[in-house]
């Protein structure tokens, strides 16, 4: 039988088969479920905090306790007729792969049964700008938890918007959205995702859900809010375990522009709001592998007239276009399957000696064409407080961020350089190239949301071209 974990804080909790603390009590209390295991005790209070126990303890806990495999936390649970009923109030889910249910209450688009919205689920950090989160093409093909707990109070609006619409498939928070309380708001945040057909969940313990993806990395899930209110919590479970994961796969063609077109748009400033760039003193051919228009509007406040292309652009049809730098942009997916078809173009580029800048997906792709590996993150860098150590100058920088996948610092090749690494992880955040004008960050500068304490690497990616073409003269 199914058990509801569930506290008075966030009365929906969270559907699992057995509780740590069942396991734990089974086994006489901490000291000698910390014994059989063979950890410490803060070990399995963390078991606690994570609602789950790590896999290679199964098979002493269930000679020790007698439960079966299924009924583990942390294991998939039984697919039987016994499925639990929502608890009163609950009118939405979010179903992981291994079976785990966080009820809650729904809000916005409901999902119609034959498409519920599957996906990585992970969290973001940041305490301010979810509507340009929302909107982030990176961030397509996941289903976003955000920690803060004030979600909507500066509603939403046209001129936060990153892209067209929302690239995310749902949303994940603690609180009801809060009523709008800002004078830029023109909509409430939850009318503006309907409008979009985006569906998203209240009320569920976000705190817990982040530990346990922090734990146990980011899982498949599929986020439901019937508009009848039946739950097919099996039916939820197998469509999450059957969305593959982003490890593999190439969605920056599902994000990019598809056509060529010409940006002139610069960053917002009060009172004005957002300008236009009259006097643009270089050519940039930015490759959209999912740009947000804040990195589009950064190049063109840095004096740059900026032709963005589709990420499946040639060489050819880049140089054809006689820019005097070339960025690549971020994206979503994995950079190894979106490689198959830009390392080419960007080789072309590098061949050609023109200036390459390139932030996050760009940057990763960049390392690949130069000859070194990617690989995935157990749980990612998201939110707008990850710290990032420059270290030509030994100082800090609190930057944005938003990436499942690191470049391999060992791979890189003789004549590249690591320029950047994450105080949290140690993992790459930036490479140079030592003999050509090329350079790549894994961050965000041009923010939105986030500091604004790297914003200077656009005026150095133009003062670069300014050097090269001097050089040329």
């Amino acid at each position: 039988m199914h058990r509801l974990a569930a506290g008075k804080k966030f009365p929906y909790g969270v559907c699992v088969a057995i509780t740590v603390d069942d396991v734990i009590q089974r086994l006489g209390g901490l000291e000698p479920a910390a014994k059989l295991a063979g950890v410490s005790t803060e070990a399995v209070r963390k078991w606690r905090q994570a609602r789950a126990i790590p896999a290679r303890h199964w098979p002493k806990l269930i000679a020790a306790t007698g439960f079966a495999l299924g009924e583990l936390p942390g294991s998939s649970w039984p697919r039987d007729p016994e499925t639990p009923k929502p608890p009163a109030g609950a009118t939405a889910a979010l179903v992981l792969a291994d079976g785990a249910v966080f009820w809650g209450r729904g809000f916005a688009a409901h999902t119609p049964p034959a498409s519920v919205a599957a996906g990585e689920v992970c969290f973001n950090t940041g305490m301010t700008g979810y509507q340009e989160t929302l909107t982030d093409p990176s961030y397509a093909g996941q289903i976003i938890t955000f920690t803060f707990p004030h979600i909507g109070n500066v509603g939403a609006n046209p001129e936060d918007l990153e892209a067209a619409g929302p690239a995310a498939r749902g949303l994940v928070v603690r609180e009801d959205l809060t009523e709008p309380s800002n004078w830029r708001a023109r909509q409430p945040l939850g009318e503006w995702l309907l409008g979009h057909g985006i569906p998203g969940i209240a009320g569920v313990d976000t705190r817990a859900l982040a530990i346990r993806i922090r734990d146990r990395g980011a899982p498949s899930g599929v986020l439901a809010f019937p508009e009848d209110g039946r739950f097919d919590l099996a039916a939820l479970a197998t469509a999450a375990a059957g969305f593959p994961g982003l490890e593999g796969m190439d969605l920056a063609r599902e994000v990019s522009c598809t056509q060529s077109y010409s940006w002139d748009e610069t960053r917002w400033a009060w009172p004005l709001g957002h300008g236009w760039q009259r006097e643009p003193r270089h050519h940039v051919v930015a490759v959209d592998y999912g740009a947000k228009r804040n990195i589009l509007r950064s190049l063109a406040s840095a004096g740059c007239r900026v032709t963005v292309v589709p990420a499946t652009v040639s060489a050819e049809d880049i140089l054809r276009l006689q820019p005097a730098g070339v960025f690549l942009s971020n994206g979503p997916g994995d950079p190894a399957a979106t490689g198959a078809y830009a390392v080419p173009a960007i080789q072309g580029v590098l061949a050609a000696g023109v200036p390459i800048f390139g932030i996050c997906l760009g940057h990763q792709l960049l390392a690949l064409a130069l000859g070194a590996r990617t690989f995935k993150l157990a749980r990612g860098h998201r939110g707008a407080n990850q710290p990032v150590k420059e270290l030509d100058t030994g100082k800090v920088k609190i930057t944005s961020q938003n990436h499942g996948f690191a470049v391999d610092p060992e791979s890189l090749p003789a004549g590249v350089r690591v320029t950047h690494v994450s105080l949290f992880d140690g993992t790459n955040e930036g490479i140079a190239c030592t003999d050509r004008p090329v350079f790549a960050v894994q961050y965000h500068p041009e923010a939105s949301p986030g500091p604004n304490d790297s914003h200077d690497l656009f005026r150095r990616f133009v003062q670069m071209i300014e050097d090269c073409r001097a050089e040329a003269h």
